[in-house]
């Protein structure tokens, strides 16, 4: 992991990254990052005309990243990472999480058996090819 140095001097300022010390920690463009500024999930300060991240816009992008990992659509990864954002207890943001990897769950699993229909199919199709070919 790159050390992430602190774009203000001062010792007692909380820690801040730049767009690009964020963009090599996580292995991703700064055009993925102003995207998901775009997006609202980061909210980055100025300093000049330079951004300023702060922990909570590396958590948020973390979190972002990590949903979109999973498969999940961007308008479900700002809800969550909104609730995570939020003062409230954890158990609303658990219950909507959990309702969302439900409906992924079921998605990919749709996806899945589509998948191996095709995938029969194919093999049909490859099947009478070979006889076909065999024959003639």
């Amino acid at each position: 992991m790159p050390s992430r140095k602190p774009v203000s001097a001062a010792t007692d300022a909380p820690q801040t990254f730049t767009i690009t010390q964020l963009a090599a920690e996580f292995d991703i463009t700064p055009r993925a990052i102003r995207f998901y500024e775009e997006a609202g999930l980061l909210q980055p300060g100025r300093h000049g005309r330079n951004r300023v991240y702060g922990p909570r816009d590396r958590t948020r992008l973390k979190l972002t990243l990590r949903g979109k990992r999973l498969g999940l659509a961007l308008q479900e990864i700002k809800q969550l990472v909104d609730m995570y954002d939020s003062q409230a207890s954890a158990a609303p943001q658990l219950r909507a999480f959990l309702a969302t990897l439900a409906r992924h769950r079921e998605q990919l699993e749709q996806q899945r058996d589509d998948i191996e229909i095709t995938l029969a199919e194919i093999q049909q199709h490859e099947k009478r090819c070979r006889a076909l070919l065999a024959e003639a």
